[in-house]
This record gives C-alpha cells, structure tokens and sequence, in this order.
C-alpha cells in the first residue's frame, strides 16, 4: 500500500505551499491559524504575525466591516459562502480583489466555533473584467453619438430631396395643375447614396434630377450633398441638361477620384417644357427612364438607343453629354428610377431586370403618378417575398397632365 501521511504532514504541505489564502477564524473573527500566502498578501513577515487579529487591523472599515458581518452570518446560520466576489481595499489604499469562499468551522460536538475559508486573488482577472467593461461602455456612449450623428444626416439628407414642386401655372390647385410630380425614396442604410431633385426653371419648363452614387452610407451621402450644392449652383443658369451635366462631371471629377479611390455617379436629367410637351435630356450611364404611353396604352423605353447614354460622372472630366429629345402628349408619363429598384432576386434566385420592371409599371400605367411609385415597391417585395432591397431606391417623375395655355 502507498505510504499515507498523517494530517499535520498533509496540514502542514497545504498551509505552507498553497498560493491561494487559506484562513481559520475564530466565532469573534479573531485569526487562529493562516497559510504563508496570506500572511503574506497581508503584508506581515509570518502567519504568526497575524493570530489574534481581525479583518477590521487589515483592511479599511468598509471591507473589513462586510467580510465580519459575512462570516458572523455564517457562525448564526451555519450556511457557507460560495466564489464571493470581494474587493479588498486595504489600509495604505490600494485595492485587490478576490473570490472568498467561506464556510461554519465545528468542533468535535458539532458546534459552530469559527470559521475557515480560501481566497483566490482574482485582481488581473477584475481588472480586466473592468477594463472590458469601461471599453464596452465607451463603445455603447461613441455609437451612440455615432448613431445621433447619423440620425441628424439622415434628417439632413431627407431634407435634401424636393420638400414641394413646381406649379404650372403659377397658383393652381391640384385639379388644375399642367403637371404633376412626384418622388419616393428608400434608403438601405440610415443614409445613402440617391439623390434627386425637381426644380422650376422657368415659367414654363421643369428640370427633373435623379442620380445614384457607387455604394452606399456615409461616403455615397456626402457626395450627394456636394451634388445638391452644384444643382442649387447651376440649376437656373444651366437649361440645357447635355451641359448641365457637363458643369456636374466637371466638378465632380477631381473632387471624388483618387488614386486609392475610384467612385462615381449615375445621373439623368429631364426638362420637361409643359407648353409643347417637348422633352429634353441627358443620361450618364443611368438606367433608361419608362415613359408611359396612354395613346398607345403601352410602357416603353424612354429611348431604346444605347448611344444616348453616355459615361457614368466622374469617370471622365472631359467628357461631354448630348441632349437628345422626344416629344410627349397629354396623359402621358416619366418614371425615373435607381438599379436598386430591379436589381432583387426571388426566392429562386432570379433577379427582377429592368425588362420584368418595364412590365410591372405598364400595368400601373392608368394610375395617378404619386400612386405608381409606392405600388411599384409593394409589387417588386411580393416578387422577392418581402426581402429588402439591397441597395438604395429612388423614384421620380411627372405626369403632364394638359398642355400650358395661354390661357391657362
């Protein structure tokens, strides 16, 4: 049989190498017996040195306080302390922290006369723990101002698209109006990348905006502010929409391409003169608008040249963009739109294109213009059983509702 030793040799190898802090204490929390270790955690040269102390000559009031009033609980009850997390603050000021497990001591009849107990210092394992924890709590206050910031842009940027729109002519109601216009706007992020505008720009022509940046989020949203400023700049000045979009790459251009950066902008834009009905535009890589045909009762393509859609803004500073023309009559309407609105996918994988898309707004042809828009959107999330779009949705557009008269 292995040699088993008796219990002060086993005693005496748990007292002495033990690097936890092992402890007996008396019913009034006098120490009677403590390890090497937490004599010297304690800071005395020998657990001799500590008999007939108490917690309160260790430690400050406050600890020393809570870990009597424990173990009294303790000598009342007879129930043990199990892993108490406890900070010890100590008399010169520092703090530790340790996981105390306390438990009744009994003598051989079975009365409670002390305690016994183990500490573990845990004071690296707190200390990060609470490191974690501060690093945590100032991640949650940044994303929260974070998240207010982008909350501000989103309200910014909605400010940025048309809050009314022109009236032809000048103070009619909405039964009388030459045309109606109309947008609607749906954005993947808190804020994104669309950006359209609707603008009076003379007595009797309206110049109609939309334009969508590469990506989305915070870079896409500052560049469409940059885009408002432009057409705040040059929409009254700049009729003709081949050089109004010359003046945008223009500018654009050397502001948004580096070497380490490559973005651009799809753009198209409309002028619609509501006295002849003659439409003028320009397309820069931007999908092709539907006009609604009544008297053919059909959806088309705007053009069904390719040649009439030049490169995307910013790609090339020194392009130039031709307008082209098409004449439109009464009843007849525009629909403008972003790739995000086609580019879903059913649940079988197959993506909506702007062909599924052309047939979808011939059957909402006969509807007013603020009704075509929102039921598109419905329309396409029934296609893709109600998935969210993957990139930002714009939609804008006009209906000419009659001829500007003389008169009118």
């Amino acid at each position: 049989m292995p040699e088993i030793p008796d219990e002060s040799t086993l005693m005496n190898n748990l007292m002495h190498q033990m690097k936890d802090n092992i402890f007996f204490k008396d019913k009034d929390g006098h120490f009677i017996l403590i390890n090497d270790e937490g004599a010297r955690r304690a800071g005395y040269q020998s657990p001799e040195d500590m008999i007939g102390k108490t917690d309160l000559d260790i430690f400050t009031e406050e600890h020393g306080r809570e870990a009597f009033n424990d173990e009294q609980a303790i000598v009342t009850t007879g129930k043990p302390l199990f892993g108490k997390e406890e900070k010890e603050t100590w008399e010169d000021g520092h703090e530790t922290w340790v996981s105390t497990t306390k438990m009744p001591m009994y003598n051989q009849q079975g009365n409670i006369i002390g305690t016994f107990g183990i500490s573990r210092d845990i004071t690296k394992h707190k200390q990060a723990e609470m490191l974690a924890t501060h690093y945590a709590e100032e991640n949650r206050r940044l994303c929260d101002a974070m998240g207010s910031d982008m909350q501000m842009a989103a309200e910014l940027q909605k400010a940025f698209l048309p809050a009314t729109y022109p009236i032809f002519p000048d103070g009619a109601d909405s039964g009388h109006l030459a045309a109606c216009f109309y947008h609607h706007y749906l954005s993947t992020g808190t804020v994104g990348g669309d950006f359209c505008s609707v603008r009076k720009i003379s007595p009797t022509e309206a110049g109609i905006l939309l334009c969508d940046v590469t990506g989305h989020g915070v870079r896409s949203a500052l560049i469409t502010a940059l885009m408002r400023a432009i057409v705040e700049e040059i929409s009254l000045k700049e009729k003709d929409p081949g050089r109004f979009l010359d003046h945008m790459n223009a500018v654009l251009h050397p502001i948004i391409q580096h070497d380490d950066l490559f973005l651009f902008s799809t753009a198209c834009y409309i002028v619609l003169n509501v006295q002849d009905g003659t439409l003028r535009y320009a397309i820069a890589g931007h999908p092709i608008p539907i006009l609604l045909n009544m008297e053919m009762d059909q959806a088309e393509w705007l053009t069904a040249d390719p040649s009439h859609s030049g490169p995307a803004l910013a790609v090339d500073g020194k392009i130039r963009y031709q307008t082209f023309e098409r004449q439109i009559r009464e009843g007849d309407a525009v629909v403008m739109y972003t790739d995000g609105l086609y580019e879903v996918m059913n649940p079988a994988g197959d993506e909506l294109g702007p062909d599924r898309l052309l047939e979808l707004t011939h059957e909402q042809r006969t509807r007013r213009i603020n009704e075509i828009f929102p039921k598109l959107v419905e329309t396409i999330r029934e296609f893709s059983s109600g998935s969210r779009f993957e990139d930002d949705v714009c939609l804008v557009g006009f209906r000419l509702c009659h001829l500007l008269t003389e008169n009118s």
